[in-house]
């Protein structure tokens, strides 16, 4: 499919954006369904977010944008409306402009990772979760962690106030739920999912001590440059059943299309 007068440009807005991986998996199922629009990565400084974001609104080629790190918070204080689980948890990774001209935000981080464990045979349901960051990745996938029924799931941040945020939160949207702040170890759990950007680059230390992951536990990633972190390596290397951080991003692509290209 070429480009044209009439393509929808969507951008992806991440700082930094070399690691994205989106841009080709959308672009490619756009050209599978005949959708005539493209998606570009935009390297975005904080400080320039809001700038950006009001651009959006008299850019009437840019329907709208997909957000990553680290932007998905603020993103979602920026928007008009959000909708299902962003209203809720105040975090957006797909933003549209409507015909009104307001940006209405979407979270669907949680909805795909969940689903890319699923297609793999590893429902979360009755597991004993541990999830490692509180950061805006973070906070989509414990919400659907526990929309699939996990037994109980453990909040581990570097920043313990803003983990105990997060749990008062979630919380008060599944009470049922065993829900605590704790710390990055993996023993007496059976899923330990790394929402950190820890991992991406070389020098980077380890999110969790590898040695106390066991063997037969689910360690998964929303990293996906490298494919196999550091992290997955170690867990693999203890007999833990490593799950690749691509699986969130492919059950993505579809929603994405759907919510933000015009029909």
């Amino acid at each position: 499919m070429e480009i044209n007068g009439k393509t929808q440009v969507l951008v992806h807005l991440a700082y930094p954006s070399a690691h994205l991986r989106t841009p080709q998996l959308f672009n490619a199922r756009c050209r599978e369904r005949g959708v005539d629009a493209v998606l570009v990565p935009w390297q975005v400084h904080p400080d320039n977010l809001q700038t950006v974001m009001d651009a959006f609104r008299i850019s009437e080629s840019v329907p709208g944008a997909i957000i990553t790190i680290p932007h998905k918070e603020t993103v979602a204080a920026l928007c008009d409306r959000l909708e299902g689980a962003a209203a809720v948890l105040n975090v957006a990774n797909v933003v549209r402009k409507d015909d009104d001209g307001a940006l209405v935000g979407r979270i669907l981080d949680g909805e795909g990772f969940v689903g890319g464990l699923t297609r793999q045979g590893l429902s979360p349901a009755g597991k004993r979760a541990l999830l490692i960051g509180a950061g805006g990745v973070s906070v989509a996938i414990a919400d659907a962690l526990l929309a699939a029924g996990v037994a109980a799931l453990t909040i581990a941040n570097r920043t313990q106030e803003r983990a105990r945020s997060l749990v008062e939160r979630l919380q008060a949207i599944y009470p049922s739920i065993p829900i605590r702040v704790g710390e990055p170890d993996g023993k007496d759990v059976d899923l330990i999912v790394n929402g950190t950007p820890l991992g991406m680059h070389e020098k980077d230390g380890s999110p969790i001590d590898t040695q106390t992951i066991a063997a037969g536990t689910v360690v998964a990633e929303v990293i996906m440059s490298p494919p196999v972190t550091p992290l997955l390596h170690a867990a693999s290397a203890r007999g833990a059943i490593i799950h690749e951080g691509i699986h969130m991003l492919t059950g993505q692509i579809d929603p994405f299309i759907d919510f933000v290209v015009r029909k």
